[in-house]
């Protein structure tokens, strides 16, 4: 049996050398019928009409060159040839003389168009008994035909357009002419259709990053239209549903402000003891807890974009906590970002990176098209298994950990990694979770510049 693998990879061959792009398949639909239809013309009007007319020609050309051949061999003498000469030159516009070489050339020069020689050869043959010579190349408006008589070579000049048929020439050219105009029409086409679709690619991909799409339009083909209009209604439907989740959490903390505030008061007027003091906490948590929810439902697009110095970015997240934290870099970091959101999200990694680890490396380098930052720590890592679940929301990997590590990214409720990886997505970017070389976790982080 065959394997089915192969048989797949053998099938797209032809997409390989097909293009890939809306404009070179459209180009392609349009100018391979319209090269296809030409090339089958000019090959029935050669066929049919140009070798007819031209073997037509030729005969003529060929039977006249017999004649006077034929005339002069009844009196072979220079006399002889010069009347025959002015005899024929006005008539038949023919010139005929005495080859300065008393023997035909051998070499022969091929014409472009080998068909010419074939058929002009063909005639002389039919006609003529005598050995003969021709050469359609050394000038460009005649065309040297010689033949052996007796001793002498008689050398005739005859106009080219005697023997070749010039419409054949002039079809070419108006044929080529017709398929520039055509293609340059069939391009200007194209491109105002594509146009459309790039417009709307570019908008959805800004969307796609949270980025503003401008003013864009929807324009083009009926089908392009409706996507543009399918596209802003999406944009309008997801934007509600972040405005909408926006308040709701906004007005639940709130709401729950005003208890906790009730709360706090209240044991601020309590004893010191040790149950006041872990309600204190537990109140701390769960405001912690509400900045975390707040944190996830905001929307950042709002934010301007604009050029950020990484390298100093982080240099203000690490602050003070500098001593169990290597930064290294490489090459220009400043990127068009919005700021406090990106901060936001590195802030997160770090302090998760913190939080879980005594040792933590950053290093942050420019690539061609994206900036690359890593950052690993020492800790006990997440398993191969959960690194998906770690980065949705409201998700604790370890049990262990209670609400009350030191908050650094709302790790405690389950959003320090979900938030970062929001705002590194907002951004076109991408957050993944690997083995780190000190033997915890390793976040990368991939950003568009």
């Amino acid at each position: 049996m065959s394997n089915p693998k192969k048989q797949t990879q053998k099938q797209p061959w032809l997409k390989q050398y097909l293009p890939k792009s809306l404009f070179g398949r459209a180009l392609l639909i349009i100018m391979l019928p319209i090269a296809m239809m030409q090339i089958i013309v000019a090959y029935f009007f050669f066929d049919a009409h140009w070798q007819t007319v031209t073997a037509s020609l030729s005969d003529s050309v060929a039977a006249d060159v017999a004649v006077v051949v034929e005339l002069y061999k009844q009196a072979p003498d220079a006399e002889r040839l010069e009347r025959l000469d002015q005899m024929i030159r006005p008539n038949m516009k023919l010139s005929v003389v005495y080859d300065a070489k008393d023997t035909l050339e051998t070499a022969t020069r091929r014409a472009f168009f080998s068909s010419l020689d074939k058929t002009l050869r063909q005639a002389l043959s039919a006609n003529l008994n005598d050995k003969f010579w021709f050469d359609t190349t050394r000038y460009p408006h005649y065309i040297d035909i010689r033949v052996q008589v007796d001793e002498k070579v008689l050398k005739f000049i005859v106009p080219r357009d005697r023997v070749f048929a010039p419409t054949g020439f002039i079809f070419l050219f108006w044929l080529v002419m017709a398929t520039v105009l055509l293609s340059l029409v069939s391009i200007l086409f194209i491109l105002n259709q594509a146009r459309p679709i790039v417009k709307l690619a570019k908008a959805a991909e800004a969307f796609g990053k949270g980025r503003s799409i401008g003013k864009f339009k929807p324009s083009g083909a009926t089908e392009v239209r409706q996507a543009g209009h399918a596209f802003l209604e999406m944009r309008g439907r997801i934007g509600r549903h972040i405005d909408q989740r926006t308040t709701l959490l906004a007005g639940v903390s709130h709401d729950l402000r005003t208890p906790l505030t009730r709360l706090k008061l209240h044991l601020a007027l309590e004893s010191d003891s040790a149950e006041t003091q872990a309600a204190r906490r537990d109140i701390t948590d769960m405001e912690n807890m509400l900045d975390g929810y707040l944190d996830f439902a905001r929307d950042m697009s709002e934010e301007d974009m604009q050029m950020t110095n990484l390298d100093e970015l982080l240099k203000d997240i690490i602050g003070k906590d500098s001593e169990n934290i290597t930064v290294s870099t490489t090459g220009n970091l400043s990127i068009n970002v919005r700021k406090t959101a990106i901060k936001r999200a590195f802030s997160n990694l770090i302090g998760n990176a913190v939080t879980y680890g005594t040792k933590v490396k950053i290093h942050v380098r420019r690539g061609i098209e994206h900036i690359h930052l890593t950052i690993d720590d020492n800790g006990h890592g997440i398993p191969a298994a959960q690194r998906l679940d770690a980065l949705k929301p409201f998700i604790r990997l370890d049990p262990a950990r209670n609400q009350n590590t030191n908050g650094v990214g709302h790790s405690g409720v389950g959003l320090g990694l979900s938030i970062a990886n929001d705002i590194i997505q907002a951004h076109g970017g991408t957050l993944t979770l690997d083995d780190s070389p000190l033997g915890g976790l390793r976040c990368t982080v991939t950003i568009p510049l």
